[in-house]
């Protein structure tokens, strides 16, 4: 568009200042033509516009947006249109109550009241998109600061409404999903509306007032105690049942042996060890018991 105005002023200046008896004037040709050229490229350069990867173009002419969208490469448009690029990437915007770490200064946590009256505070990241073809609307009825005029409001409002439901000690643990559903629910439906697609809603945490935190990490604790007792009692339990399984096998064992000893096994086992002893070299004398099974006396020669 500059250069169709530079064009515009040199053609003026061609017309007005190279009459007869102005030094210009035996360049007039020269000047026209250069204002032509320029407004052409001008108006080429004008009619051409490029649009980034990930963005989409928004045409406004004399004011008046249009519902057609520019997509991303060249694209060729009226030389007079203005082109406001909006960017369809994945965009985050983030609550936290830890300074310089969201889009805002300072603490910027979402402080909520829950079900049971308690003060719970909630830090959050919003990743959402705009949808192309909402880019127009987006740009005339919202503008393109809609991060502090929808993303935020809509989630901080959601978010403290859904929680109103919900006893804090809840958000902290056993509905902690449900609560992230419930509110996404909402924030996706509020987005939708207004030309924006969530993709995900991160609760990065969730910060119950002390007391009920410490009551808390008491519960825990007494749960892991009561784990760990059960662990001790079945461990002693499993060596309990391990010794009476050893004491009922060595018993089997013993029962088997005495049930095999009999009277003759030992007689013969007793044969056996007299019959080495007569064989031994060492000089002796064996007195055999006279009674049955009687263990005989054994005289040596202290070799």
């Amino acid at each position: 568009m500059t250069l169709i105005i530079v064009g515009i002023i040199i053609l003026l200046i061609a017309f007005f200042g190279t009459r007869q008896d102005s030094p210009l004037h035996k360049f007039k040709s020269i000047v026209y033509i250069s204002g032509v050229v320029i407004i052409l490229i001008g108006v080429v350069t004008s009619s051409v516009r490029q649009i980034d990867p990930g963005h989409v173009g928004v045409q406004v002419l004399f004011g008046k947006v249009k519902n057609e969208v520019l997509y991303e490469g060249l694209n060729f448009v009226n030389p007079l249109i203005d082109v406001k690029e909006l960017s369809t990437q994945t965009q985050n915007y983030t609550m936290s109550g830890t300074s310089n770490e969201g889009q805002k200064e300072g603490d910027d946590a979402i402080r909520v009241l829950s079900n049971d009256g308690l003060q719970v505070v909630i830090d959050m990241t919003v990743l959402y998109r705009i949808v192309p073809t909402s880019a127009p609307n987006i740009f005339r009825t919202i503008g393109m600061d809609f991060e502090d005029k929808v993303i935020r409001p809509i989630t901080r409002t959601d978010i403290r409404e859904s929680a109103s439901y919900f006893d804090a000690v809840d958000l902290f643990a056993e509905k902690r999903a449900e609560f992230e559903q419930s509110i996404r629910q909402n924030i996706e439906k509020e987005f939708k509306m207004r030309g924006f697609l969530l993709e995900r809603l991160l609760v990065r945490n969730i910060t119950l007032p002390v007391p009920v935190q410490q009551s808390i990490e008491r519960k825990i604790t007494a749960v892991q105690d009561a784990e760990r007792m059960k662990y001790v009692l079945a461990k002693e339990q499993q060596e309990a049942e391990r010794k009476r399984v050893e004491a009922r096998g060595t018993a089997d064992a013993q029962k088997i042996v005495n049930q095999g000893l009999t009277d003759k096994i030992l007689q013969f086992e007793m044969i056996k060890v007299q019959k080495e002893l007569v064989n031994s070299p060492n000089s002796k004398i064996i007195i055999l018991g006279g009674s049955k099974g009687s263990t005989p006396f054994i005289i040596g020669d202290g070799k």
